[in-house]
């Protein structure tokens, strides 16, 4: 008689190698970059260059940062914002949500007119998106509207949402121009304004969601992601990569 080995036994160690090792390698990299030592205060803001001087780019712009968050927070996730410039603008406009004050009634998303591409606290961002001309220009209109429909405008939450990847996400969402593919550890992009199944992020694709907490994406630009307790991982297939809490992406 031949046992058939469950393959229920292999959860843990699937468990173990996409996501609780990944989230460990995160927070060892926060603990030696010194983060947790960092004030807020203190941080830097300064602009990084990631943008191109409005003055010299007389053509639409629209892109979309991810940078660590601050202190023990980048252990598992990203802040992210969006930040655009329409046609022969000297300025460009960005938005993103945080969390200070609102729970006094300060509104969660917060605009500026300042430099698009700052370090967060310290931190390099990543550019996800970066579009330029007709197709920035089309996007654009669709990230205003999608803005101003923002339905968590009054309420933060760092895990599981809303916070500041579940308002980017939205914008996506309803921005399909975008096809922003966000990164696995933007913890709360899968937080979803209504019910339990929305397009992924990107439009290329679906997710089943509840609460940000468990749930499944497909999509052409994701790929295959699976939520558990707000960390996400997956598979990615063009380019080739992992798709990991903490980390991100781990590929081509």
């Amino acid at each position: 008689m031949t046992l058939t080995a469950s393959p229920w036994k292999a959860v843990p160690l699937v468990l173990l190698m996409f996501y609780v090792l990944p989230v460990a390698v995160s927070g060892a990299r926060v603990a030696m970059s010194g983060a947790l030592a960092a004030n807020w205060w203190e941080a830097s803001r300064a602009a990084t260059g990631l943008s191109p001087d409005p003055h010299d780019t007389p053509e639409a712009v629209v892109q979309v940062f991810a940078a660590p968050a601050f202190n023990w927070r980048g252990t598992f996730g990203v802040h992210t914002w969006i930040a655009f410039k329409p046609e022969g603008a000297s300025a460009y406009s960005r938005y993103e949500v945080i969390g200070f004050g609102v729970s006094r009634g300060r509104q969660a998303v917060r605009a500026g007119s300042g430099n698009p591409d700052t370090l967060w606290f310290n931190s390099m961002p990543d550019v996800l998106l970066d579009l330029r001309g007709e197709r920035a220009a089309a996007a654009i209109a669709e990230i205003e509207a999608a803005v101003a429909e923002y339905p968590f405008n009054d309420r933060y939450a760092i895990w599981p949402g809303p916070n500041s990847n579940t308002f980017t996400a939205y914008v996506a969402r309803n921005a399909p121009s975008l096809r922003l593919d966000l990164p696995a550890n933007a913890i709360g992009k899968d937080y979803l304004a209504e019910g339990v199944f929305a397009p992924a992020p990107s439009n290329t694709g679906w997710q089943v969601s509840l609460n940000g907490l468990l749930g499944v994406t497909l999509a052409a630009e994701e790929g295959i992601e699976v939520n558990l307790l707000g960390l996400a991982a997956g598979i990615d297939f063009a380019p080739p990569a992992l798709r990991l809490p903490g980390i991100g992406r781990f590929g081509f």
